[in-house]
Formats: C-alpha cells, sequence, structure tokens
C-alpha cells in the first residue's frame, strides 16, 4: 500500500513537472533576458491629468489583467526559471504587474517608462537600455515590465499585453527576440 502511494505521488509530481512551460527555459542561458508589455489594462494611453505619482490618474490592470499578470508568474515559477531581478517602468500598470508575477524582487528602472505620449525622448530611452542590457552580468537573469512602445523601439516587433518577448543580449546591447510567449487572461 505504502509503495503504491509513493509510485502516485512521483506520477503526480512528474506530471507537474512535464506541464511546466519549456518556454521559459531559454532564460536559463546567459545574456538572455524577459521583456514584457504590462498585462491587460483597458484602454489607450492615459487620462489628460495623469501624474506618475498617483495611481489613480492612469489607466491601470482590471481584474484581468491582475489575473493574467499572475498567471505568467505561475508558469515561470512552474518552468523553475531563477529571475534575479524584475525591472519595471514607474507607471502604475507595469509596478502592479512585476509584483503580481511574484517571481524576484521588482526594482524600478526609469528608461522603461512609456513614451507614447512624448516620442522625444524613444532614441535617448531605447539607448539607455540599450546600454542598461549591455552592462547586466552575463550569469543574471532579469525581467523587464515596460510599455508596447518602448518594446517596439527596442525590438521592431509590436507585443500585446502581457506578452513576453525572450531577448538574447549582445555585448553591444542590441537584441535578438528568440520567443514571444503569450499567456492570455
Amino acid at each position: 500500500m505504502a509503495l503504491r502511494l509513493i509510485l502516485i505521488l512521483v506520477a503526480l509530481v512528474s506530471a507537474g513537472a512535464a506541464s511546466a512551460d519549456q518556454r521559459f527555459l531559454p532564460l536559463d542561458q546567459t545574456r538572455t533576458v524577459a521583456i514584457m508589455r504590462h498585462a491587460l489594462a483597458p484602454g489607450t494611453s492615459d487620462p489628460a491629468h495623469f501624474r506618475l505619482d498617483d495611481c489613480s490618474t492612469q489607466r491601470n490592470l482590471d481584474a484581468r489583467g491582475q489575473k493574467q499578470a499572475r498567471a505568467i508568474g505561475a508558469a515561470i515559477r512552474a518552468a523553475e526559471v531563477r529571475i534575479d531581478k524584475v525591472m519595471t517602468s514607474q507607471w502604475c500598470r507595469c509596478r502592479e504587474t512585476a509584483a503580481l508575477l511574484n517571481v524576484g524582487p521588482v526594482q524600478d528602472l526609469p528608461v522603461l517608462n512609456s513614451f507614447f505620449e512624448d516620442r522625444s525622448t524613444a532614441d535617448e530611452q531605447t539607448l539607455g537600455l540599450r546600454r542598461f542590457l549591455a552592462a547586466l552580468p552575463a550569469d543574471q537573469t532579469v525581467m523587464l515590465v515596460t510599455h508596447q512602445v518602448n518594446i517596439t523601439a527596442l525590438t521592431g516587433q509590436f507585443v500585446g499585453s502581457g506578452e513576453i518577448f525572450l531577448l538574447k543580449v549582445s555585448a553591444d546591447g542590441t537584441v535578438e527576440v528568440l520567443d514571444a510567449i503569450m499567456i492570455g487572461p
């Protein structure tokens, strides 16, 4: 009877490991990072009275976006990928996404802030992000949470809400998109 119980438990644990999302495994490779657009926050842009220090003036995650962020974090944890830190835009929808992922300590990184309303900073911020990526220790696994415009400026590709790009980072900060991962709300 005890042997049968042990075999059942081994089968259950193995089935859980087999169901882990294998798409996250490249994050264990050196100089590979994840960059994601914040989870679902319905609407476009922010209200005219937007203030960075006041979430009530911003477009924020709805319940589906919160659920999406938690599901993404659960998928990363199930894949048993180590995330050393999560860097985020200072916009509330990004900070909330980063916190709900629950995959590592969260820190602000202003070069990830949106330039949707003021494109004059796009080149400078993208260059700053490339410098940040180039300076990352090769053995450090980082997840970035930002906005569509920032990701498109960096990669040349459009990204949906909550979509993650796995990037291979070269020594000069240029990136190659290895994969796109979407876990819907």
